[in-house]
């Protein structure tokens, strides 16, 4: 719409008038000529040549029915078969009562009576008729998500929620969908194909919703939500699905897990589909799976992961979170050589005794409060550095992990930083993690923050390098100085020469990019001389320690150095 402004800082909009007598253009010119900048058109075509000249920059048209070429009514029919000029407002002019409720029928927004000789009435018709239609522009706008055209969250969720107290014993499924690994889809593939994957999908989804008179949304990026009478039988449902993404996009390189909770509206729809979410990541490493319900399992574990949540900050506090040390060994030399080790995360809760990492961490990320377990194993690693530093006058790096949401925070660097300086340590003394999918979840910013680490003289690791995650045609250009292999090619290395030659690969893209490799989870002495044979560089596992309290590590760190196994 027109958006002048004028000397006293108002915005003018725009106004067409269509009347054929010149006597009443004048009469509406002087009328709204102080509030608008008004256009004028004598008849119907003139009108929808205008129209179409300030497409866009209209704010509304004062319409008159009787006019010679082509009439109101002959106007308002092209008006209504034309989508983008459905959303103009238009008021028509006539002296015509029953000529009022036809034009209202045919998508008139309101009408003014000839003669026109109440200028205010005029005036507050035209204010009043352009700020709704305004305001309803903006609903609308936000309302959609702009890429899908689905519904935006905050509205499906408010639009659900009405529907629930109209419909309060119909039987209701809130379903989530989650594109699996949507990152690597952009990243093996390219952008172009991830958008054509993210159409088929919400393509499929608002056919699928308007069939069965229900409401689907996207949530966030590769994420949709879908409202719909129950559904008997989902797997159809994903079958359709696959067949769609398939005639869509060539062929199916995508996963897509579907979660489902079908409890009564008694439940708010926000929990609804926060139960679904929380059944649909169940299978996310469960390939043999892809449709998933909210049971009582599902619910024991969100009960569960609720209370986890609930006791982060009194774990922290009560010091029911420990740092282990695993022991690094360099094993290039006549025999191995203690180089380090890494900082790993326990939780000894009071009713649950000790939670495996595997089950909060994923938890943790998800929601964020894993930055409050980072921060405090970075500065625990830092004070024991700092120990070791003052008693047995070693420098030996830890390294620490660094989240992909710690990277979005933007005082990571101050933070680490300032707990660096704290403890009086060096910058090389604290090795920073970053596993190798954050570097294709948001390669600019991790990059960009690597990078600055770098300059500041931290060693850079990248953890689970080979899982899968990021092209390999990437890592030439990252900032990295040692790369950690996935612990499952160590597992697997032993069962025949394939295997072994995937761990031989890793070697070689480690030479090539001019940086050793450390080699996770060695339990036994075939997979460390294998290792050792293929050029690895440093390993940790079992069969030199496992992840040891401070306590114990330092008695550990002692011995050794007593030995002069430096």
């Amino acid at each position: 719409m027109e958006t002048r402004i004028t000397s006293g800082g108002q915005i003018k909009r725009s106004v067409l008038v269509v009347e054929d007598e010149a006597v009443n253009r004048e009469i509406l010119g002087e009328i709204l000529k102080e509030r608008y900048s008004v256009i004028f058109a004598k008849d119907g075509l003139e009108a929808l040549d205008l129209m179409e000249q300030n497409k866009g920059r209209l704010s509304l048209v004062l319409l008159d029915l009787l006019m010679p070429n082509l009439d109101g009514f002959g106007v308002l029919e092209r008006v209504r078969a034309d989508g983008e000029f459905k959303r103009l407002p238009i008021i028509v002019l006539t002296a015509d009562k029953a000529a009022e409720i036809k034009s209202l029928e045919m998508g008139a927004a309101d009408f003014i009576t000839k003669p026109y000789d109440m200028p205010e009435v005029i005036l507050a018709r035209v204010q009043r008729i352009i700020e709704f239609f305004e305001d309803r522009s903006v609903i609308q706008a936000a309302e959609r998500d702009e890429f899908t055209g689905l519904y935006s969250e905050s509205f499906f969720y408010e639009y659900a929620g009405v529907f629930d107290r109209y419909n309060p014993k119909k039987q209701m499924d809130a379903v989530v969908f989650d594109i699996d690994h949507f990152h690597l889809v952009n990243a093996l593939y390219g952008r172009s194909y991830g958008d054509k994957v993210l159409k088929s999908l919400s393509g499929f989804l608002k056919s699928y919703a308007e069939a069965w008179n229900g409401l689907a949304a996207r949530k966030k990026d590769d994420i949709f939500m879908l409202y719909v009478p129950s559904q008997k039988n989902l797997d159809s449902l994903k079958d359709s699905l696959d067949n769609a993404l398939k005639k869509d996009c060539g062929s199916s390189k995508v996963r897509v897990r579907i979660g489902f909770c079908a409890q009564s509206s008694e439940v708010k729809v926000e929990e609804r589909f926060e139960k679904a979410r929380v059944a649909c990541n169940t299978i996310r490493d469960k390939y043999n799976l892809s449709v998933a319900r909210y049971d009582d399992e599902s619910r024991k574990k969100t009960l569960f992961s609720e209370r986890l949540i609930g006791d982060v900050s009194d774990g922290i506090e009560k010091k029911q979170f420990k740092v282990f040390f695993q022991p690094k060994f360099g094993i290039q030399g006549e025999k191995p050589v203690l180089k380090g080790a890494e900082a790993l995360v326990r939780w000894e809760h009071p009713e649950f005794g000790l939670v495996s990492p595997g089950l909060f961490i994923p938890l943790f990320e998800d929601n964020g409060l894993i930055q409050i377990v980072d921060k405090f194993v970075w500065r625990e690693a830092a004070s024991k550095v700092r120990l070791w530093k003052d008693k047995y006058k070693l420098s030996l790096p830890v390294s620490v992990n660094v989240s992909r949401i710690d990277i979005h925070d933007l005082n990571i660097e101050d933070e680490i930083m300032f707990i660096v300086n704290h403890f009086g340590l060096e910058p090389k003394d604290l090795h920073l993690e970053i596993t190798e999918s954050g570097y294709s979840e948001d390669s600019n910013r991790l990059v960009e923050v690597v990078r600055s680490f770098r300059d500041k003289g931290f060693v850079i690791e990248m953890d689970d390098f080979g899982s899968g995650y990021s092209s390999l045609n990437m890592h030439s250009s990252l900032p990295i100085d040692v790369l950690k292999m996935d612990m499952k090619f160590v597992r697997e290395m032993q069962k025949d020469e394939k295997n072994f030659r995937m761990v031989k690969m890793i070697m070689d893209i480690a030479k090539f990019l001019g940086v050793p490799v450390v080699a996770e989870g060695v339990e036994n002495e075939e997979q460390y001389k294998m290792l050792k044979s293929s050029g690895c560089d440093i390993v940790q596992g079992y069969y030199f320690s496992k992840p040891l309290p401070a306590q114990d590590f330092e008695a550990f760190v002692k011995e050794l150095a007593q030995q002069g196994d430096f």
